[in-house]
């Protein structure tokens, strides 16, 4: 497949199972979650992405979060060691697929390290250093991506379960963030968009050329991206919050 690519896996599972940190357990509607997931592959592909979509891991209920199992850069694919020990078998999975794609390199025990907690600005790996990644992560992903030009540097969290609950990247080169969430000062920028202060969780949205998509659930935030004008489009994920999720969370991209 050629051209920018999305990489997704159905969700399934005992959903009510999914791992969570900082948010009370809710009842999950599988059939409502699969239709929006629907909705989110739309548009990723309404973005302009080619889409690869995997079955679902009914031994792995927050297998549809494939952005924690791997880092994907141009040059090179880092599989992950997730955080929580739950997650750990579905590296392998996502391993049968990038391998054809990317040439893979792993991050090993005792490091962990979740997709999430990596945000890629501007040449930059930026590492949240919260309760699912620790320094030895950091330090091997820094090992690894040392050949191809990337500086890695930590960003301390506090109250969020990845870095990229806190801070994404923007199309020109700004960063929207939680401020609360991020030790900002670790962060190089040319600017910052701060989410709604009633919307904390706006500031994970997914940006793919000139497009940014976006939750729903965050119209304030979003009216605050779409007055800068970026060209948004907004997907309804009420049952991936659920989950403790977002919008980057269901999808690995290559560009």
């Amino acid at each position: 497949m050629s051209g920018p690519t999305a990489i997704v896996r159905q969700p399934g599972g005992d959903l009510s199972a999914c791992e969570l940190s900082y948010q009370q357990r809710e009842p999950i509607d599988a059939e409502r979650l699969a239709a929006q997931h629907v909705g989110y592959v739309g548009a990723l592909r309404a973005a302009g992405l080619n889409v690869i979509t995997l079955p679902a891991l009914p031994d792995f209920p927050d297998s549809v979060y494939v952005e924690d199992t791997a880092i994907v850069l141009d040059e090179v694919a880092i599989l992950t060691r997730p955080g929580a020990p739950s997650r750990l078998g579905e590296v392998g999975h996502m391993a049968r697929i990038l391998e054809s794609l990317r040439t893979c390199l792993t991050v090993e025990a005792p490091s962990t390290l979740d997709g999430g907690d990596v945000c890629l600005h501007d040449g930059v790996l930026y590492v949240g250093q919260g309760g699912r990644t620790n320094h030895a992560g950091l330090k091997d992903l820094a090992h690894l991506v040392l050949d191809h030009g990337y500086r890695v540097k930590a960003v301390e969290l506090g109250g969020c379960l990845h870095l990229k609950s806190a801070m994404s990247s923007l199309p020109d080169g700004r960063i929207l963030i939680h401020g609360d969430w991020l030790n900002l000062s670790r962060v190089e920028h040319s600017g910052i968009i701060e989410a709604h202060p009633s919307e904390p969780c706006g500031a994970n949205v997914l940006a793919v050329g000139e497009h940014v998509i976006c939750s729903s659930a965050y119209p304030r935030t979003n009216e605050r991206l779409s007055d800068e004008g970026f060209n948004l489009l907004e997907v309804n994920l009420s049952e991936v919050h659920k989950m403790e999720a977002a919008v980057t969370c269901p999808s690995l991209i290559l560009n």
